[in-house]
């Protein structure tokens, strides 16, 4: 693809818009952890490929081809993961369940969605519980990646750090099936934050420097996060986790974790991508939108939806064609090995 006509990946999106019954099913199986009379049957959860079509044609697609994206990297509603809700079983059906949706919108629409999977992680339970999921959704849906929750507690954070042996198990498969992991919290069942506007934020600073201060990628050479929202405060703070990793007696950050880490753009003002991009090296930075997620709404000092993250790469002056290049098209495809496999097959 030409430096001027990128395909625009957008490594971030999110199936909010599935229809009401998978909704209306999650509250029968949420009742049913009391009353396991209740509990309803996979089966009984029917949605139909045409309504498939009218949620995704209607939202995602529709606001993709206004604003110039091309393939989304689609998982399960985040906020709906809820890994603090019940036990493992009801984690693992429902994360089957969302998962199965998200491949069937990519096989109605192979040109413009491909799959990344939720995990069925729970808390208190072995990471490794997580594995058979993960293959599947690899093996038989042709997922590129995965969400990986540093905190199934639900804002209580009872896991331990991700440079923590805990883990190893995900991150040896993940190293094995060559995908990177988005870390990525669910809801916040702890009224002091906010989930969109203060759990996911925390969680993303959290993760930064719980990988400071760790030596994960000794171990995992090859290990790819994305963390998303632009990074939690880490660019905007650079220079507190520059020096403190020198405190820490860490290398550099570009040696001790740039290899390994990478930063979406789902920030949504003018300043903020402007920042991103001043800080923050360009060969770590991902095109994305997370649209139709947490922030909905026009911007009135511009206009344009807050979530409308293209008009940003493309205004800021801190880019030029071949970064942009990068941002949009060429980093996703050497984040996302599969998924540069999978456009290559297509042609693209």
């Amino acid at each position: 693809m030409s430096l001027h006509h990128p395909l625009v990946i957008d490594c971030h999106g999110h199936y909010t818009t599935a229809p009401k019954a998978l909704e209306q099913w999650r509250n029968r199986q949420i009742a049913g952890i009391q009353d396991p009379a209740a509990m309803p049957r996979v089966d009984e959860l029917r949605i139909s490929d045409d309504e498939l079509r009218e949620s995704i044609e209607n939202n995602q697609l529709r606001l993709m081809r206004e604003r110039g994206s091309d393939l989304t990297i689609f998982s399960p509603r985040a906020s709906f993961m809820a890994h603090h809700i019940g036990d493992f079983q009801v984690s693992s059906t429902w994360a089957a369940i969302c998962n199965e949706l998200c491949h069937r919108v990519s096989q109605l629409f192979p040109e413009h969605f491909i799959g990344a999977a939720m995990l069925p992680q729970s808390p208190g339970v072995d990471p490794a519980s997580c594995i058979p999921e993960l293959e599947r959704c690899v093996r038989d849906y042709g997922f590129v990646g995965i969400n990986l929750n540093p905190d199934p507690s639900g804002g209580h954070w009872t896991s331990p750090p991700l440079t923590d042996r805990h883990w190893y198990p995900i991150y040896e498969k993940m190293v094995e099936w060559d995908i990177p992991a988005m870390i990525h919290v669910s809801t916040s069942c702890n009224a002091c934050f906010h989930t969109t506007g203060a759990h996911y934020i925390n969680a993303d600073t959290t993760a930064v420097m719980q990988l400071i201060q760790g030596d994960l990628f000794k171990d995992f050479p090859t290990l790819r996060f994305i963390i998303p929202h632009g990074g939690g405060a880490a660019p905007y703070h650079w220079g507190r986790y520059r020096g403190l990793a020198q405190e820490l007696k860490k290398p550099l950050l570009q040696e001790h974790l740039l290899n390994n880490l990478f930063f979406d753009t789902c920030v949504y003002h003018q300043p903020g991508i402007d920042l991103l991009t001043k800080v923050i090296p360009v060969d770590n930075i991902l095109f994305a939108s997370e649209m139709i997620g947490a922030v909905r709404g026009i911007d009135p000092e511009t206009g344009h939806y807050f979530d409308d993250t293209r008009r940003y790469v493309q205004a800021t002056a801190n880019l030029n064609d071949e970064q942009r290049y990068k941002v949009y098209e060429g980093n996703a495809r050497r984040v996302f090995p599969r998924l540069d496999a999978a456009l290559k097959a297509r042609g693209r």
